[in-house]
């Protein structure tokens, strides 16, 4: 891929256009409202057969909803669905699948303990006399579509212990054994690496050839130009704009998307640095990390960079107490934590945000009030009981001061977006005003607009004497946000990078062990 001039995204370097002359489907001035809440308030978009389609917009933005309308999850208040030229309206997901459209969701949603082929033929096995599954005609279908994907999956493995990616590659499997027509990828690149999003994008392509119309939805703008021949862009809840992908560019799409120019995504005031608040010393954990020092004072971001597997979570996770150490020493504020455990750490002034938000930072089923009055219930409880007053009170200020975007606070978080969602588990631990803050890829999953204020809101947290320990795959995060940057590589510190010193190829040659002095 190439940088095209005039801010423009990388060169589109799928297969020449080849949609068809009229849509495959046609959603128009869909609505949608959860009582008080006005989901979707425009929601238009037209896929053509042959062409790789992006939907963006900040998270908020109706694209979900969107998504579940054409699934069947959801039934529009208003608007049309059209499906080849003919209206249809679709009573649930299984007629939306009859109807040949398919979602391919961010996590795969199969039976970890069926095999590749009962997964894909789930309730239409082929039968035998006697009414017996032919197990030997269902693999072979499952082979002919692996071949026409252009990979290779054996259809007698269990679902349990794939990848995520050979997972999303069996449910697009699925989608053509229903000869779906439509085909929604909603993030499917999330949670890969660069080679299995390669294979994706590889598979993508084949869809395209094969006249499927693929919907792409992601936040990673570098993705859409790479794969997408048109993109469409939403904006709380409404259509915006859209236009071919050749005619947009980066700048045009973050307008677009937030309404309004982003003159950085990284706002950096330059706090006065104070006193050491984290000092690590020999933090060693066998066959995890080794031998690792270094200190956060207060008012100072430090960025934990290096490669997927490098160590960088597992150090943060010992540091909270979450998993033990064989050896080393975490002093806060000067005294040494000897009690390894999240209590002792969240009693010193440590608070941490963590990668997987829905898995251990949220409790997804709870009110969003009481998500953000976990970390503090010691403080609003009154004679043994949580006063719920207490606990809407201090939920209502952060969502204030954090801009969450909600219906109601005693709603589910998990009815919130992901950016949202985010929001509210640093509203949880800023809440208790840490002394330390801990933060794992800060804006993984989210939309440019709310990163911008991600950062915004970290750089006010340095300015206000905050320590934070930030921890980011996202290189451009990194050296926009870090005052200092440590590199691991391999359970290893390698190399510790001044702001002004740092850059993406410092980083990436410590990371990769071909910096001078880097242990091979």
């Amino acid at each position: 891929m190439t940088e095209t001039d005039g801010g423009r995204g990388p060169e589109v370097s799928a297969p020449a256009q080849c949609r068809s002359d009229a849509p495959v489907l046609v959603l128009r001035n869909a609505t949608k409202s959860f009582g008080a809440v006005r989901a979707l308030i425009d929601g238009s978009i037209e896929l053509y057969a042959g062409e790789a389609h992006a939907l963006l917009g900040e998270n908020g933005a109706g694209k979900s909803t969107m998504v579940k309308i054409l699934g069947g999850v959801h039934h529009p208040d208003s608007g049309v669905l059209l499906l080849d030229g003919e209206p249809i309206t679709l009573a649930g997901p299984s007629a939306a699948r009859i109807a040949g459209i398919a979602i391919i969701y961010q996590e795969p949603t199969l039976f970890p303990d069926l095999s590749v082929a009962e997964n894909i033929f789930m309730g239409r096995q082929p039968l035998r006399t006697g009414r017996r599954i032919d197990r030997k005609e269902m693999n072979e279908h499952v082979r002919e579509i692996c071949d026409r994907l252009g990979v290779k999956i054996d259809p007698d493995q269990a679902a349990r212990g794939m990848s995520v990616a050979d997972q999303q590659i069996v449910e697009i499997a699925k989608a053509l054994s229903f000869n779906a027509k439509v085909i929604v990828m909603d993030e499917p690149t999330a949670a890969l690496s660069a080679r299995e999003v390669e294979r994706l994008f590889d598979v993508v392509r084949t869809l395209r050839a094969s006249g499927a119309a693929v919907l792409f939805i992601s936040h990673r703008l570098e993705e859409v130009f790479e794969i997408c021949q048109r993109i469409t862009i939403m904006r709380d809840g409404a259509f915006v704009m859209s236009a071919p992908a050749d005619e947009m560019n980066v700048d045009a799409i973050i307008h677009s998307m937030v309404g309004r120019d982003l003159e950085t995504m990284f706002v950096k005031s330059g706090a006065t640095v104070g006193a050491e608040v984290l000092r690590v010393e020999r933090l060693t954990r066998e066959g995890v990390f080794t031998d690792i020092s270094f200190a956060v004072r207060a008012g100072e971001i430090v960025g934990l960079a290096g490669l997927v597997g490098a160590g960088r979570s597992e150090i943060a996770r010992a540091i909270f107490g979450i998993d033990d150490y064989d050896a080393g020493k975490v002093f806060l504020n000067g005294d040494e934590l000897q009690a390894r455990s999240p209590t002792a750490a969240i009693a010193a002034g440590v608070g941490l945000v963590p990668e997987d938000r829905r898995q251990q930072g949220l409790v997804m089923d709870m009110a969003i009030d009481q998500n953000v009055a976990l970390a503090s219930l010691s403080r609003l409880e009154r004679l043994g009981i949580i006063r719920r007053s207490a606990e809407q009170e201090l939920a209502a200020d952060w969502a204030v001061r954090l801009r969450l975007k909600y219906g109601r606070l005693k709603n589910p978080v998990a009815t919130l977006s992901g950016g949202n969602q985010q929001k509210a588990v640093l509203a949880k631990w800023l809440a208790r005003h840490p002394s330390l803050l801990i933060i794992d890829e800060p804006t993984r999953g989210i939309d440019v607009g709310t990163k911008a204020e991600v950062h915004r809101l970290l750089d006010e947290l340095a300015g206000q004497g905050v320590a934070v320990l930030m921890i980011s795959s996202e290189l451009p995060e990194v050296l926009g946000m870090a005052d200092r940057v440590l590199v691991l590589r391999e359970g290893r510190l390698v190399a510790e990078l001044d702001r002004a010193e740092a850059d993406e190829a410092s980083i990436m040659r410590a990371a990769t062990g071909q910096l001078a002095g880097t242990p091979l």
